[in-house]
């Protein structure tokens, strides 16, 4: 057991991909919003995206291939089809990485000035955090970037703990809203929204670039497993700590919170300078550690596309994670909205994310691929049933970004 606990790494990048500022912010609202009524969609989404996640660990692990590599060779005999993947994969993770990376270093900012408020100007230290983010990520190699990540995870899941265990929940009606589903009124965008930040197209193929660099063959499968489930739900449990918190705290205040810099501000009359630190601490931590994993994915998958080295110290890999920081710090550092643009990555990501999720689960089926490791019943039921999920994410990510919802 303690030799699986040691293989961790794979997984716990890809949770500390999805706990970044954006679910952070939409838990924080759903629990300010209707307490704990919502809990149940994390633990459904957490299910889903273990399914999902598994499925590109198993076939990074199992095939050799990262996910970038599979597409690419399922369509080599139709080269129309293949560049047109190629194009819509690079379209919406480095246009949409890029374009999001803006708000990750924010969100990291939010926790900076949350627990020291006045310290220096919001672009001074946005400006300081992407250039620890460049640090980590372009000087340092992949195993010191898991090790990062994997602090950040465990930073994240302590301090939130920790706040909510100082505020005191109601345990009650938090496992009652984490076992029976219910959608109050006026609830479904933030249902779709705690669904749409835990399944996320670019952490399937952080993941399995990640496995595969990990571990050599089938043998490691079982390992590969372990750090799946135990990181993803890990990953779960962090974000209904945080909605938990904020049920516990906002919940029928009537005060304003917009993100989860507000809450963390909002705590100190009530509940003590310390449980400001610790929600603070928590979204530093999330805010950067989705500022390293969005240039990595974005990296892993660019060099599975056009056949360069993939690894995070070759110079190829770091001129597209360094483009995609670069990009996100300018964002960061100027407070600007490149609304075309992250218009642009909503559609793309809308349209990739279910494309992705079925070829996931045609590959996860093939038996060349996968041999005995392929998908059976039970895990094509699952699969099927995510990949719905997903399709219906995308459809409404297309639609919010052409204004229909």
């Amino acid at each position: 057991m303690l030799r699986r606990f040691r293989a961790i790494g794979p997984g716990a990048l890809t949770a500390a991909a999805f706990i970044g500022p954006g679910t952070v912010t939409t838990a924080t609202l759903a629990g300010a919003g209707y307490g704990y009524a919502l809990a149940w969609t994390l633990v459904f989404a957490t299910v889903a995206a273990i399914i999902l996640q598994e499925t590109a660990a198993r076939l990074g692990v199992v095939s050799r291939l990262g996910l970038g590599e599979a597409v690419m060779r399922r369509f080599e005999d139709s080269p129309s089809i293949k560049w047109a993947a190629a194009a819509l994969i690079v379209s919406a993770l480095f246009i949409g990485n890029a374009a999001y990376e803006g708000g990750n270093i924010a969100g990291a900012v939010l926790g900076v000035e949350a627990a020291a408020p006045g310290l220096a100007s919001r672009a001074t230290i946005a400006g300081a955090l992407a250039s620890l983010a460049g640090a980590i990520l372009l000087l340092g190699g992949y195993r010191l970037i898991e090790k990062v990540l994997i602090g950040a995870v465990l930073v994240m899941t302590l301090a939130f703990a920790a706040a909510l265990f100082m505020i005191g929940p109601d345990w009650g009606a938090l496992f009652k809203g984490a076992a029976i589903p219910s959608i109050p009124a006026g609830a479904f965008p933030i249902v779709l929204g705690l669904i749409g930040t835990t399944i996320v197209p670019y952490n399937l193929f952080l993941h399995a670039a990640a496995a595969r660099k990990r571990w050599q063959g089938a043998e490691g499968l079982a390992e590969a497993r372990f750090d799946a489930r135990l990181s993803i739900g890990m990953g779960g449990v962090v974000s209904i700590l945080v909605l938990s918190t904020a049920a516990a705290s906002l919940f029928g205040s009537g005060l304003e919170i917009t993100n989860a810099g507000d809450m963390a501000r909002q705590l100190e009359p009530a509940f003590g300078a310390g449980a400001t630190y610790l929600l603070a601490l928590g979204l530093f931590a999330a805010g950067l550690s989705s500022a390293i994993t969005a240039p990595l994915a974005t990296g892993f998958a660019a060099a599975e596309l056009f056949g360069f080295e993939s690894d995070p110290s070759a110079p190829a890999f770091r001129i597209v994670a360094g483009s995609v920081l670069l990009v996100g710090a300018l964002v960061a550092v100027t407070g600007t909205r490149p609304v075309e643009v992250i218009l642009f990555a909503q559609i793309a990501n809308g349209v990739l994310l279910p494309v992705i999720a079925v070829f996931l689960l045609y590959a996860a089926n093939n038996r060349k691929l996968l041999g005995d490791h392929a998908n059976g019943m039970l895990a094509n039921l699952g699969g099927v049933l995510v990949t719905l999920i997903a399709a219906g994410l995308g459809i409404r990510g297309i639609l919010r970004a052409i204004g229909v919802m």
